[in-house]
């Protein structure tokens, strides 16, 4: 259920997907956002899958929370739609490879999935199925909150430290958006920077607008803006030059299948920005859960699945026009092709660290099994 703990959008406490009181599962629709802050139901298994993928909701945590919450819509209709125990688990197991197939490269996708059909095996009572499907959806959705507010508590001491040492705001750039918008509740990479400013360390955030979708100047902006933070959007490319001038401290991303040796697949561009940080010597943080780790991927470069999306994405942008309506413009020559590679991967030796719910730790094979030793070696997502 949505409580209290979520974030604040003007003055009202949300979270990014919940079941409310009537038993419906809602979720922001993030497709409208910043223009407009609308509430969707999302009412079947199908319709999650299709919600997914047409990114009303996205996000690493997010897809998984919404894949759980999927799976007891899936659970609900299979327990309805059966005329016997294998002909339910038949059904609910065709529902969720609908939901696996959404999207391809956010392994928490995958992993939500799994778990839901690994507590539902051995259930035959229907009743008990439903009800035992709905509690692991709402205990995903839990887990991941806590796990994100966590990683801002392990993480704060990086910014608190820095701000030590200068004496001033402390500049962290962010690429595309691991904000509570990604995630449940508090997010990953916006997670250390809520916890120092809600501490009082003065922080600004330098906002990569992360074309082609522009999740930073539309989500990471508005929900920066939401918390009373301190940023300023600049264009993709300007990372560079900010850190070649000492504005940027740190970079912090988010990311959706880190592999267990440290490689990190996140939205296009960030490879980039981890480039320009290891040239300039700017630390290079990655925040994440456990239940983005692909425990059974060991090169990212070259085992990543790299998904891509419509042409349209870098063809055509949203914007609100001068008589205030959300309009739709081509900004290139009609007839131009596009290629839209929606992720890139960051080689493990460009990432500083990893800030997970457990602590950071080095992105490395051995640093990553030393936080670990439970997970590592279990199949993609943890247990």
């Amino acid at each position: 259920m949505c409580d209290a703990s979520g974030v604040d959008v003007e003055g009202v406490h949300h979270r990014t997907i919940w079941r409310d009181g009537e038993g419906l599962v809602r979720a922001i629709d993030q497709r409208r956002l910043p223009f407009a802050f609308e509430i969707v139901t999302i009412p079947t298994a199908e319709a999650m899958a299709t919600a997914i993928a047409d990114m009303t909701v996205r996000g690493a945590g997010l897809i998984g929370a919404a894949a759980g919450y999927g799976m007891a819509l899936a659970a609900t209709e299979a327990s309805r739609e059966g005329s016997s125990t294998t002909d339910v688990h038949r059904r609910l197991a065709a529902k969720a490879e609908v939901l696996r197939a959404s999207r391809p490269t956010a392994v928490n996708l995958a992993w939500a999935v799994d778990r839901q059909l690994a507590a539902l095996a051995s259930i035959d009572d229907a009743d008990e199925l439903v009800a035992h499907a709905w509690a692991t959806a709402e205990a995903i959705a839990e887990e991941d909150a806590a796990a994100c507010e966590a990683i801002g508590r392990h993480g704060l001491p990086l910014l608190a430290a820095i701000h030590e040492r200068t004496g001033r705001p402390v500049n962290v750039l962010t690429h595309c958006n691991a904000g509570w918008l990604a995630f449940v509740d508090f997010g990953t990479a916006t997670a250390p920077i809520y916890a120092a400013h809600d501490a009082g360390i003065p922080v600004h955030v330098w906002v990569d607008e992360t074309r082609p979708r522009n999740q930073g100047a539309r989500l990471t902006a508005w929900e920066l803006g939401q918390h009373g933070v301190p940023h300023t959007l600049v264009a993709d490319n300007a990372g560079g030059h900010l850190m070649q001038h000492g504005q940027v401290d740190l970079v912090i991303t988010g990311t959706d299948r880190t592999s267990a040796s440290g490689d990190v697949a996140n939205k296009i561009g960030t490879y980039l920005k981890a480039l320009a940080a290891h040239d300039n010597d700017v630390p290079f943080y990655v925040a994440l859960p456990s239940s983005t780790f692909d425990w059974s991927l060991l090169d990212g470069v070259g085992g990543t699945p790299i998904e891509s999306r419509h042409a349209d994405e870098v063809l055509r942008m949203e914007g609100v026009g001068p008589d205030g309506d959300v309009v739709g413009v081509r900004i290139a020559p009609e007839g131009t092709p596009a290629a839209n590679h929606a992720f890139d991967v960051t080689p493990a030796r460009l990432v500083t660290g990893l800030i997970s719910e457990r602590g950071i730790c080095p992105a490395t094979r051995e640093g990553i099994a030393a936080l670990y030793p439970d997970l590592a070696g279990a199949p993609a997502g943890g247990a």
